[in-house]
């Protein structure tokens, strides 16, 4: 199916359509009343709690409970939910249960990991919901077999973590869910996986209506509650949506589509485990953290993150209408565009992360007049400045 008629047939869908516009009404309508309910439950976010980047003021952080009701109710009433289906309505209940006991009264992390991972388990496990085969340019397809059930677990828990921990400023986690949403939705669509689009569309109303109070300077943060209820649904769809066809896109389509979440928390676990600290230890090494240390305001930074989930979705839906070895031959054309805007979406990647790294530099420079004498003592210092007190 080609990109136009894939969206044809995304609008055409009623289920979509109304799906999507009643997750944003209900959003729309829920998040001032969830706002005011806070204070009342102790779901606020102020300067006793861990760090973010907002400064400290008190901000209501349940925000996202109003999110899982506007997705809830729709896939109830629209999809219909069975099967399948029905084990991602209950294990994205248990997830957002999870997340909102964590932003009222704090769950440690091992518990929390516990928990996910359990949530998954209900799809996974109780109703056979699962990544079955794999599918790698020059090699073909294999089965995953019995691999199938932990790779879908860990999928959707990293999923569920990833999104949680770009959680950090105003926007920035509430844009890229929907910009992938919506890349999901066009996916599965063309994979003709209507309830899969459905339910992406569903997820892209919610997170977009949630923009309207999550902008720079924020009302209302989603909290733990919509952060993980919003990664674990991604994974979800990305399973039942893409990663069940046998075509190569199926893997290459979601990793690049979350590929921003996914090098972020790559880049910061790499750094915490280079010094030795724990993977789990809160710090400032985030992409965002960084693009504010280097002068970028809360919304130039959000802005720019969102074009680079954009750039990267915008090339898994090019790969997916435009492969390079369309029914397994080579197309000269088509494998020439993929070269070709491979290298534009590399090369504005790799800009982001030299961006980044500046602020490495001067700090650098600055120690480099000081008394340490050689370059990896100087690092560690610089390290070890950039990770005090950092919210994730």
């Amino acid at each position: 199916m080609s990109f136009p008629d894939s969206v044809h047939a995304l609008v055409r869908d009623t289920t979509a359509v109304w799906g999507f516009a009643t997750a944003a009404g209900i959003v729309l309508v829920l998040t001032p009343l969830v706002a005011r309910l806070a204070p009342l439950i102790g779901g606020v976010d102020d300067k006793h709690d861990r760090p973010r980047v907002h400064g400290g003021r008190p901000i209501p952080r349940i925000g996202g409970l109003a999110i899982v009701i506007g997705i809830l109710v729709p896939m109830a009433v629209f999809i219909k939910p069975e099967g399948r289906y029905l084990g991602i309505l209950l294990g994205t209940l248990m997830v957002a249960a999870l997340g909102l006991i964590d932003d009222i009264r704090g769950i440690n992390a091992t518990v929390k990991m516990v928990g996910i991972v359990v949530a998954a388990l209900i799809p996974v496990a109780a109703f056979g919901m699962t990544w079955e085969n794999v599918g790698l340019p020059l090699i073909g397809n294999f089965d995953l077999g019995w691999a199938a059930y932990p790779l879908t677990v860990f999928w959707i828990a990293a999923l569920a973590n990833l999104v949680n921990l770009i959680d950090g400023m105003d926007s920035l986690a509430s844009g890229i869910v929907a910009i992938a949403a919506g890349s999901f939705a066009i996916l599965a669509a063309s994979f003709q996986r209507f309830d899969a689009a459905a339910l992406a569309a569903i997820v892209c109303g919610a997170a977009l209506a949630f923009l309207r109070y999550n902008f720079h300077p924020a009302k209302v943060f989603m909290g733990d509650t919509g952060a993980l209820a919003l990664g674990f649904l991604l994974a979800c769809i990305a399973v039942q949506g893409v990663l069940k066809t046998a075509a190569t896109i199926a893997l290459a389509g979601p990793l690049l589509v979350m590929a921003v979440p996914i090098l972020d928390t790559s880049f910061v676990i790499a750094k915490r485990l280079k010094y030795k600290r724990s993977p789990f230890a809160p710090d400032q090494n985030h992409f965002y953290h960084r693009f504010m240390r280097i002068g970028y305001s809360q919304r130039r930074t959000a802005a720019y993150l969102h074009l680079w989930a954009l750039l990267l979705a915008a090339y898994a839906l090019l790969l997916r209408f435009e492969p390079p070895r369309p029914l397994g031959h080579w197309q000269l054309d088509n494998t020439l565009i993929a070269l070709g805007v491979g290298l534009v979406v590399l090369a504005a990647s790799v800009w982001m992360v030299y961006a980044l790294e500046i602020v490495k530099s001067r700090h650098l420079q600055v120690l480099r007049r000081g008394k340490l004498a050689d370059e990896p003592e100087r690092e560690e210092a610089v390290e070890r400045a950039l990770s005090a007190g950092g919210r994730r």
